[in-house]
């Protein structure tokens, strides 16, 4: 199954499902991304599922019911990211002011809560690894008190660098947690690739080239990346699962890493 995991969708104007609840293996999230021309708009109304929009680039007006917000991001790699979460119940109305792109993740959360939009100062910069394995991870919706069920936040690998290592894996096979995600990949220059790999203890294993603008479900087993010299990678994640927790299990052949002298 993990070699259907990869989706990969030309970008089209509007709102388009990029991965879906219910197939290929995803229990809990869906995947949207928004591609507006200026002066175009769009409204995106899920019952009974929360959402987190993510800007990646360009300028639009967001309504919700009587909150109005006007959002702008020139670029993944340049800017921090902007963010508003959308209870279930709520109608989101998007008005591009310059062409637009966002992407939205949803799923199934109990009613209540109200909108609320997160800002570049607003998100937590954290770095991670070291080495050839260092990278910037930074929270947008994780451990705040306004979302119910998804956690969302952004990796940025420098070029030749690994992430989400030493790998790991958080589908409930260990003990930990069971968290469903989706990463959302850019590349930079945009001809760039990136390499996706997923794989169980018990010998299945695929790996994924991945492009600008593509989707990789991670519904179970351990899931490093590597980008290749010369390109930035960027992945925006989504998750969810029955505790709305960051917890992981590393895989034990591979944790010497930690304690390793590299030079």
């Amino acid at each position: 199954m993990l070699n259907e995991t990869l989706f990969r969708n030309p970008r089209a104007p509007g709102i388009q499902i990029l991965q879906q609840r219910d197939q290929a293996g995803a229990t809990e999230l869906t995947t949207r991304r928004v591609r507006l021309d200026a002066g175009a708009a769009a409204q995106l109304d899920v019952p009974g599922e929360e959402s987190v929009l993510i800007v990646q680039t360009g300028r639009a007006t967001l309504s919700v019911a009587a909150h109005t917000w006007n959002v702008h991001r020139d670029d993944v790699f340049t800017e921090r990211a902007t963010a508003l979460y959308l209870p279930p119940g709520e109608t989101l109305e998007i008005r591009a002011d310059a062409p637009f792109e966002a992407v939205i993740f949803s799923t199934p959360a109990p009613d209540g809560g109200a909108p609320v939009l997160i800002g570049p100062d607003d998100v937590q910069v954290n770095a991670r690894g070291r080495a050839n394995y260092s990278r910037e991870v930074h929270n947008i919706f994780v451990d705040d008190p306004h979302v119910r069920r998804l956690m969302v936040g952004e990796t940025f690998n420098p070029p030749g660098n690994w992430s989400s290592f030493p790998p790991h894996k958080h589908d409930g096979r260990d003990g930990e947690p069971t968290l469903e995600e989706v990463y959302y990949y850019r590349v930079d220059p945009p001809q760039g690739f990136g390499q996706q790999m997923l794989y169980t203890n018990d010998g299945e294993c695929v790996t994924h080239s991945v492009r600008d603008g593509d989707t990789v479900l991670l519904p179970y087993g351990y899931h490093p990346v590597s980008s290749p010299p010369g390109y930035r990678l960027y992945y925006l994640w989504g998750m969810a699962g029955a505790h709305r927790k960051l917890a992981l299990h590393e895989d034990p052949a591979h944790t010497w890493i930690h304690r390793a002298q590299l030079g």
